[in-house]
């Protein structure tokens, strides 16, 4: 586990990048349907300040998708010894919320593997638009990880990895990760709770309504918002 404190700035280019990525992301939904996020997270002990913000992140994730026929977001986290755990299919943000504030965070190993299976089991079920994932640090084998993504990228599930800290596997491994299964990958670090909430909204969003939704959501915007459309338009 990650003891590393979070970097103060993300770079520009780390930013753009994202963004570039998620610009070249499609959108596999039909018409009508919800958009359907699982929001992965890592709650072993050093994830708690993260953990904290992601709870008030998350109502602002509904409210931006409520428009288009709503949202429906699954949690899902590991912590602890060896300990699982994911939460029914939530479309009211109240009580997706009432699950997170119960959750503390345990020390443990990592166990990404899990996530990606169950995201992948999920998805044969009914169609899961997106998977979000948010941790710091890698203790499994990369290479099995990636061909888990892979399997993700077949099934058109793109993973949007936020990378907490600098340790250089965890980022090697969340890149690769995001890029097999057609996703993206960006740094988290500690002065961008806003920016995080901008660009979980912006996924959100593109999930639930596509090209058009995000552009009309993009509308007033300016900054990491701004740019994603921007991308969006070129593509």
């Amino acid at each position: 586990m990650s003891k590393s404190k979070l970097p103060t700035t993300s770079s520009k280019t780390e930013i753009d990048k994202f963004l570039q990525q998620v610009a070249k992301t499609p959108v596999v939904k039909e018409a009508g349907e919800r958009g359907r996020i699982i929001f992965a997270m890592d709650a072993t002990a050093s994830r708690q300040p993260t953990w904290d913000r992601a709870c008030k992140i998350q109502g602002d994730m509904f409210l931006q998708t409520e428009a288009l026929g709503g949202l429906e977001i699954q949690l899902c986290f590991y912590r602890g010894y060896s300990e699982f755990n994911f939460s029914p299919w939530y479309s009211v943000a109240g009580d997706l919320l009432k699950r997170m504030t119960g959750v503390f965070c345990l020390g443990g190993l990592t166990q990404i593997r899990k996530v990606l299976r169950h995201a992948i089991k999920e998805t044969k079920k009914k169609k899961v638009h997106a998977l979000i994932f948010v941790g710091d640090c890698v203790e499994e084998q990369v290479d099995a990880l990636s061909h888990l993504a892979g399997q993700l990228g077949v099934l058109n599930v793109p993973i949007f990895a936020f990378h907490e800290g600098r340790d250089p596997r965890a980022a090697q491994a969340f890149a690769q990760m995001a890029q097999l299964s057609g996703g993206a990958c960006c740094p988290f670090d500690a002065s961008s709770a806003s920016q995080l909430k901008q660009l979980l909204s912006a996924v959100a969003v593109y999930a639930a309504g596509g090209r058009p939704a995000l552009e009309h959501y993009s509308k007033g915007k300016d900054g990491p918002i701004a740019l994603l459309t921007q991308q969006l338009s070129k593509g």
